[in-house]
């Protein structure tokens, strides 16, 4: 029964993450972003990792879409104009992505040969104190990079939408 669950919600979250790539609307991908982050919140619950599955949703599928949303809206992106594809994409893209992705799997395959399945429910890690200890010792600093980088993209997005109303 896990299997199929995981297996549905991957499922999903693959649907979603390709048709974020395939929206020509960006609030409409931002909204496909959002399905890929509550399947991934679930994927999450199955391993049993509880703490980080409500994080994904509260912190990525709440916060971090709505600050996305509200900086789309901000720079008032409209669709993207539709472009003709060359030939060499049409005829080339499918088989180099499926060599890509058989190329991935056999490197995967000798780097972990004795790696062993997932056992859903088994995961130990995923507490709220484990993540605390771990993000404000082992990982502060990239946490802090990133708060400064966000904070970064908000005021290049302000100053952005500024510059186009005068």
């Amino acid at each position: 029964m896990e299997l199929f669950f995981f297996s549905l919600f991957a499922l999903i979250s693959v649907v979603c993450a390709i048709n974020v790539v395939l929206q020509k609307h960006p609030i409409s991908s931002a909204l496909s972003l959002i399905g890929v982050m509550g399947s991934l919140a679930v994927m999450y619950l199955a391993l049993g990792a509880e703490f980080i599955a409500m994080a994904q949703i509260i912190v990525y599928a709440g916060a971090i879409m709505v600050l996305f949303i509200f900086v789309i809206m901000l720079l008032n992106a409209g669709a993207e104009s539709s472009r003709g594809r060359s030939w060499i994409v049409q005829v080339l893209g499918f088989p180099l992505m499926v060599a890509l992705l058989g190329v991935l799997c056999y490197f995967s395959m000798q780097w972990f040969p004795d790696s062993g399945f997932v056992k859903f429910g088994d995961f130990q890690g995923g507490g709220a104190q484990q993540v605390g200890y771990a993000l404000f010792t082992d990982y502060l600093l990239p946490f802090e990079v990133t708060s400064v980088l966000i904070l970064i993209a908000i005021i290049g997005a302000i100053v952005l939408a500024r510059k186009e109303m005068d």
